[in-house]
């Protein structure tokens, strides 16, 4: 007998097929990529630029090194870990949505970034590297949406090297109950109108909202972290926990 909840997932709020899932966070990103950093800027009042820039010093990267950039989108981490890396070093920003990826390759190409920046369209859960690739995997804001986040995790374990490390900058849990009203608050009333507002598009704000609250918390992320191998996991509350950095080693 086949068990039906097991064949559904959550999209946002709704439970959709499971099969299903990756075409419709397709859809979003498709809708949204044009003014995916205008909206960024607005929702976050421009803090993330200061969330991302706390990851990249988190990374350790150095020059010559291998980084890989999941649901990179529209660049921000692979611009600055292009100009850390080097001429020697290499980094590739891969993307499952199309759309982001056009927008991201223009935008890092108009900003002068050339030479040692490679796109690649690539599912999280099926990365198509060899194993033991990269010195440092992130992703920003992009697992909360991955139909299969423990399958996405184990892929990304098996192409980074031993020593290199795992970054997951996502939305979490805020840690004080008068923060997660407000935030709650801001998120259902107030964005998805901006999402009208700016893009055109309040549907896609409501998911992304809904998402990040049915995001793994905090603590449930590190467990699976460390379920599929990672060594070493923990994390940083940054802005009171609305979002956290989680870090992982293969040894």
């Amino acid at each position: 007998m086949t068990d039906k909840a097991s064949d559904t997932i959550d999209f946002g709020y709704k439970k959709v097929a499971k099969n299903a899932k990756q075409g419709l966070v397709a859809d979003v990103f498709h809708s949204v990529a044009g003014k995916y950093d205008v909206m960024n800027d607005v929702m976050s009042f421009g803090i993330h630029r200061l969330w991302k820039r706390y990851t990249i010093d988190c990374s350790g990267v150095r020059a010559g090194q291998k980084v890989l950039d999941i649901a990179g989108g529209t660049g921000d981490l692979t611009e600055q870990f292009s100009r850390r890396v080097g001429p020697q070093g290499e980094v590739v920003l891969a993307d499952i949505n199309n759309s982001m990826l056009s927008v991201g390759r223009d935008r890092l190409r108009n900003r002068g970034i050339v030479g040692n920046v490679s796109y690649v369209q690539a599912n999280a859960e099926e990365l198509p590297f060899a194993d033991d690739t990269f010195d440092i995997i992130t992703i920003a804001f992009g697992l909360r949406n991955v139909t299969d986040k423990s399958k996405a995790l184990a892929s990304m374990l098996r192409v980074l090297k031993p020593g290199g490390r795992l970054l997951v900058l996502e939305f979490s849990k805020p840690t004080h109950e008068m923060l997660n009203q407000a935030y709650d608050f801001y998120s259902f009333n107030v964005l998805p109108k901006m999402g009208q507002l700016i893009a055109g598009d309040a549907d896609s704000y409501q998911y992304l909202a809904e998402s990040i609250r049915m995001h793994p918390d905090q603590d449930t992320l590190k467990g699976m972290m460390e379920a599929v191998g990672f060594e070493q996991v923990s994390y940083d509350n940054l802005t009171g926990g609305i979002v956290a950095l989680h870090r992982g080693y293969k040894f």
